[in-house]
C-alpha cells in the first residue's frame, strides 16, 4: 500500500488577530464590580456589627375565645 502526503490547510476568519483582550477586560471589569459590592454591602459582616443587631420582633399569640 502507498502512503499519499497530506496537505493539511488552516484557514481563520480572517478578522484581526485579538488575542485575550476582550477576555482579560472582562476579568477586570468583574473584579472591578465584586470591589464595589464589597465596599457597599460587605464591611459590616467582617467588622463583627452584625452581631449586635437587635430586632424588633413581636410575636402575638391569638386568643382561644
Amino acid at each position: 500500500m502507498v502512503e499519499r502526503e497530506r496537505e493539511t490547510i488552516v484557514t481563520t476568519d480572517g478578522g484581526e488577530p485579538r488575542g485575550g483582550g476582550g477576555t482579560l477586560l472582562a476579568v477586570v471589569l468583574l473584579i472591578a464590580l465584586l470591589i464595589v459590592l464589597f465596599l457597599l454591602f460587605g464591611r459590616n459582616m467582617l467588622s463583627g456589627d452584625a452581631d449586635k443587631a437587635a430586632p424588633d420582633v413581636t410575636v402575638e399569640v391569638p386568643s382561644k375565645e
